[in-house]
Order: structure tokens, then C-alpha cells, then sequence
């Protein structure tokens, strides 16, 4: 099972960055990486006319039927997906075991290229991650779920 990650604005920045760099460096329409359970985490290019939340939610439902083939496979998961519309091409990607990097293109841009930018992409995204792993095995950043806590509230919880 994959811990729950606690996003920082540090790494969010980083994310949100290398979703602009992808976006510019492939000639995409935009770019998103989800989570697993299908909240958007990032965006870049053109998302105004996209239903950000209904297409994260559906393309993490995807992969998820996806790993399903995977095992009856007897693979561990397919990485990579590629859907080829009439105006809009959807390549999708499992990055770091962790998220989802969605890149959509049209025919300004090529499989060739998207694919190219997005191993990239996911090598620099699995850096921060792992980052983002680490600190919240270490508990950076977080405040102790006692340090709201005075020394007045505990006397009052017990002075009745």
C-alpha cells in the first residue's frame, strides 16, 4: 500500500513548474498529474474549457482498470497509455508508482515528441516525490497534533 503523501508548497511549486516546462517543451494543449485517487495535484496549458476534476477522476479510474488487465496479465502495470482522438490525443503515464501524468496533444505535437518530453518529465517528477516521501516520513513541516494545546486547556479539561 502507498503512503499518503503530504504535498508542500515547495514541492508543488517544482510539480507546477515541470508541468509548465512539459506543456511548452512537448507543444502540448495541456498537462496534468493526479494522484491515484483522481485529485488533480498540478496543471499547465490550456485547462479553462477542460473539466479538470471529472478528467482526473475518469483517467485515474482508467489506470486503475488498466492495472486490472495488467494482473490478469501477470504484469505489475502497464506504465504507459496512449488514446488517439479525432482532435485531441491523450497520452497517460504512472510516474514514481505515485501519480499520473497526463499530457494532451493534437496534431501540433507527435507521439514521438510527447513521449520523449514526458521521460523527462518523469524522471524529474520522481526526484521530487521521492523529496515529498521523505519528508513525510520525517514528519518535516508538520505540526504535532498537540502543539495547538495550552497549558490552560488542559487545566480547564480537567477544573469542571
Amino acid at each position: 500500500m502507498i503512503q499518503q503523501l503530504v504535498m508542500y508548497e515547495e514541492e508543488l511549486q517544482q510539480i507546477n513548474h515541470i508541468c509548465e516546462n512539459l506543456h511548452r517543451d512537448s507543444n502540448a494543449k495541456a498537462v496534468l498529474v493526479i494522484d491515484k485517487n483522481g485529485q488533480a495535484i498540478a496543471q499547465a496549458g490550456d485547462t479553462q474549457q477542460l473539466d479538470v476534476t471529472s478528467l482526473s477522476s475518469l483517467t485515474a479510474g482508467n489506470v486503475a482498470a488498466t492495472g486490472g488487465i495488467a494482473q490478469l496479465l501477470a504484469e505489475r502495470e502497464f506504465s504507459g497509455q496512449f488514446h488517439e482522438g479525432e482532435r485531441t490525443n491523450v497520452h497517460i503515464s504512472i510516474v514514481g508508482a505515485r501519480v499520473i501524468l497526463v499530457v494532451l496533444f493534437d496534431d501540433r505535437s507527435s507521439l514521438g515528441l510527447v513521449r520523449l518530453r514526458v521521460k523527462r518529465a518523469s524522471a524529474e517528477l520522481t526526484v521530487v516525490l521521492d523529496v515529498m516521501v521523505k519528508k513525510s516520513a520525517l514528519g518535516v513541516g508538520q505540526p504535532s497534533v498537540f502543539s495547538e494545546i495550552t497549558d490552560d486547556d488542559i487545566d480547564n479539561l480537567f477544573n469542571d
